[in-house]
C-alpha cells in the first residue's frame, strides 16, 4: 500500500472513531435539544445568531436554503417567543437585522453550558498525558480549521456578519 493509500485509509479509520465516539459518548446532546421546542430550522437560525451575532433576513435565508419569505415567517415565530429580536439597520433601513433576544441567548448558551460541563467530567478522567494529547489534537485541528477555511466552499460559508 502506497503512502497516499495508508493516510487515506488513516483519515477515514480516524473520521469512523470520530463518528462513533461522538455518538457513544455525546448522546446528551440530542435530548438536551429536544427539549427546546424548536424547529430545525428555528434552531439553525438560533446557532447562527449565536456564531454571528446581528444577521440580515437576506443571509438567514441563504444559511438555511429558503426563500426571504420563508425565512421571515420562520423569524416571525421566533420573534413572537421573544427569543429573536428583528431590527432595522441604522446605516441602511431597508435592511432587516435580526439577533438572539437576552431569552433566546440564555436558551442557546444553556445548551453549550451542558455541554461544557459534561466535556469536562470526560476530560477529568483522563490522566495527564491523555489530557495532553487530546489538547495537542484539538490545537491541530483549529490550525487545519484555518488553512483550510476557503476550501470548504460557499455553501459551507457562513454570512458575513452585519453589525
Amino acid at each position: 500500500m502506497n503512502t497516499s493509500r495508508r493516510r487515506d485509509v488513516l483519515i477515514e479509520s480516524t473520521i469512523q472513531m470520530a463518528e462513533g465516539s461522538f455518538r457513544d459518548l455525546f448522546d446528551f446532546t440530542p435530548r438536551e435539544w429536544m427539549h427546546m421546542d424548536l424547529t430545525a430550522g428555528q434552531l439553525r437560525a438560533m446557532l447562527l445568531f449565536y456564531t454571528e451575532g446581528r444577521v440580515r433576513m437576506t443571509d438567514i435565508a441563504a444559511t438555511l436554503g429558503v426563500s426571504t419569505a420563508t425565512a421571515t415567517g420562520v423569524i416571525d415565530r421566533m420573534v413572537e417567543r421573544g427569543i429573536v429580536v428583528r431590527e432595522s439597520d441604522p446605516h441602511d433601513r431597508r435592511v432587516v437585522l435580526c439577533r438572539m433576544s437576552p431569552d433566546g441567548d440564555k436558551m442557546v448558551s444553556g445548551l453549550w453550558q451542558a455541554w461544557i460541563e459534561r466535556g469536562a467530567l470526560l476530560l477529568k478522567a483522563l490522566d495527564r498525558p491523555r489530557l495532553l494529547a487530546v489538547k495537542g489534537m484539538l490545537d491541530a485541528l483549529l490550525e487545519a480549521g484555518e488553512k483550510t477555511r476557503d476550501q470548504w466552499g460557499p455553501s459551507s460559508r457562513r454570512p458575513a456578519a452585519t453589525t
